[in-house]
């Protein structure tokens, strides 16, 4: 026998070290060539990384949580044979090996920070497609999170028993219903509370807690909210929806960064990024533009480059593009950094009014509300109208009060007077 020591590699990035996040082994397990060993995060990405050996587990690195030095032992293999390159224990993966190493959830994180939960995503997901396929085992495998599958382990659940509520995935939400309803078809007596958890923050939401927490500590944030009349904005979103042949649906996100594109050249400081530590604020000519996205690791934040020149149907499909890429942990490093400012919004669950986290170092945030019916006085007359209130969050040392208010005054200009989204020149 002979011992094959599992280093790990510099996946590419720079990186000096990765933490763990999940391990898929454990001492005395036998594994086969290319199955998962453990899940290992770096700064910019989630990695999968693989055995290149078969054989039983005899050591590994560590418990969830801890840090990796790039090219420290990860794991330790005992295989058959005296293979001499093995027993030299000098074997580390090739680098950036796409057979060792494989991107998981596409966890990257837009420079320094990833936006809160409490600002989810703006678009909601489209509905999957259904699709059929002929499986030859009597029971397939219920889909679901490593993480829901941790908690179904531990409460004695079978996740086949599970019904999913919605997407053909078992989230928490469907274990706590399972637990509330018996197998006789009744319900449970109320007091039956589920069991305490204790969750470690590892992984993506450790990076997500780190950021927030140095965005709030390092700046000075103001909020400012205004109400906008969305009434025609919607009447013609309709009109075009109903005309877009081929086009992909356009949601309010498109006309809304249209509006901000148009609206950010008489007001450079709001599309910048501050260095404190250089002192110096970088003033971005190009619109490359920040979408917060819910995805099952976190929230991330693709980015639709020089924005300011795409028209509305070539940024709905963007929009379309990244968010699905960042769900499926497919989305590339370069569209997931390099943002110059973003939008967040609670989207589809409401919310009268938010007061965004700065997307650390951008020095602006700006989030779109729900929009509610409501009757509203024009002139004499009390009029049905759409109304819908757009905030912003601004980075005080450089973004003043007034030119934070002035540049929502621009944009709901052009928002409540749509047709300037099209016009050649704004006016403002």
């Amino acid at each position: 026998m002979a011992r094959f020591e599992f280093r790990l590699p510099d996946i590419g990035e720079g990186i000096a070290e990765a933490e763990i996040v999940a391990w898929h082994v454990k001492p005395g397990d036998r594994v086969a060539e290319d199955q998962p060993l453990a899940d290992m995060m770096t700064d910019k990405a989630t990695v999968e990384m693989e055995s290149p050996v078969a054989g039983i587990v005899r050591e590994v690195a560590g418990a969830e949580g801890e840090m990796v030095a790039i090219g420290a032992t990860l794991v330790v293999i005992e295989v058959e044979g005296e293979d001499e390159h093995l027993a030299n224990h000098d074997v580390a993966p090739a680098q950036g090996s796409p057979e060792l190493s494989r991107a998981l959830r596409g966890g990257d994180e837009v420079v320094e920070f990833a936006i809160p939960t409490e600002h989810p995503i703006f678009v909601p997901p489209p509905p999957p497609d259904a699709v059929e396929i002929s499986v030859p085992t009597p029971a397939p495998q219920a889909l679901a999170s490593p993480a829901v599958r941790a908690r179904a382990k531990a409460l004695g659940i079978d996740l086949s028993q599970v019904q999913p509520h919605e997407g053909g995935r078992v989230r928490h939400g469907d274990l706590d219903a399972f637990l509330t309803y018996n197998r006789q078809g009744g319900y449970a007596p109320a007091a039956a509370a589920r069991p305490d958890e204790a969750v470690k923050v590892i992984g993506m939401r450790r990076r997500i807690a780190e950021n927030m927490a140095a965005s709030k500590r390092h700046i000075p944030h103001f909020s400012y909210v205004e109400e906008i009349d969305v009434t025609a904005l919607e009447a013609m979103r309709e009109e075009l929806n109903a005309a877009r042949g081929a086009k992909p649906k356009l949601t309010l996100l498109p006309l809304l960064i249209t509006a901000i594109c148009k609206a950010l050249p008489d007001f450079p400081m709001i599309n910048a990024r501050y260095d404190d530590e250089a002192g110096v604020v970088t003033r971005h000519g190009a619109v490359h533009l920040g979408i917060a996205t819910q995805t099952e690791a976190g929230l991330m934040v693709p980015v639709i480059r020089d924005a300011q020149s795409r028209n509305i149907w070539q940024l709905a499909a963007d929009i379309i593009r990244l968010a699905d890429a960042a769900r499926r942990g497919k989305a590339k490093p370069e569209e997931l950094s390099g943002s110059t400012v973003t939008i967040t919004s609670l989207g589809p669950l409401g919310g009268v009014a938010t007061t965004p986290v700065i997307n650390r170092p951008e020095v602006a945030i700006i989030g779109p509300n729900r929009i509610i019916e409501r009757p509203v006085f024009k002139g004499d007359q009390i009029v049905r109208a759409k109304l819908m209130n757009l905030s912003i969050s601004c980075d005080h040392r450089v973004v003043d009060g007034w030119d934070a208010a002035s540049f929502v005054q621009a944009v709901r200009r052009l928002l409540e007077t749509p047709v300037l989204l099209f016009a050649p020149e704004s006016g403002l």
